[in-house]
């Protein structure tokens, strides 16, 4: 399993923002292999996290590479205080069972 962690300041959204972000997330949707996403927020910093997760590296490829998050990346500084992404292997996971998550019901090859 791979995922994918976007952590980002946020200035003003507008909906030229909301639009393109709604595409983006269709598209990870619609990428092969995609799992599902989660996401925070830090209220003392005011950051947010997205996580998106995929089987393979495939689908997080096809994200990469779609025009709309293109697009978003050349554009990001309309919208963020800056941004950092966090491309990485899920060797594991684990619980104590007491919560569903998406990362739980995807097979980790170890």
């Amino acid at each position: 399993m791979y995922s994918a962690t976007s952590i980002f300041g946020t200035k003003q959204f507008d909906d030229e923002f909301h639009r393109l972000d709604g595409l983006i997330a269709k598209a990870a949707k619609e990428s092969t292999g995609y799992i599902g996403e989660d996401a925070w927020e830090d209220p003392k910093t005011g950051r947010i996290a997205n996580v998106y997760y995929w089987e393979s590296e495939l689908g997080l490829q096809q994200l990469i590479a779609h025009p709309n998050h293109i697009e978003a990346k050349r554009r990001y500084s309309e919208w963020l205080d800056g941004y950092q992404v966090i491309i990485s292997k899920v060797i594991r996971t684990y619980g104590d069972n007491t919560m569903s998550h998406i990362a739980e019901c995807a097979p980790v090859k170890t």
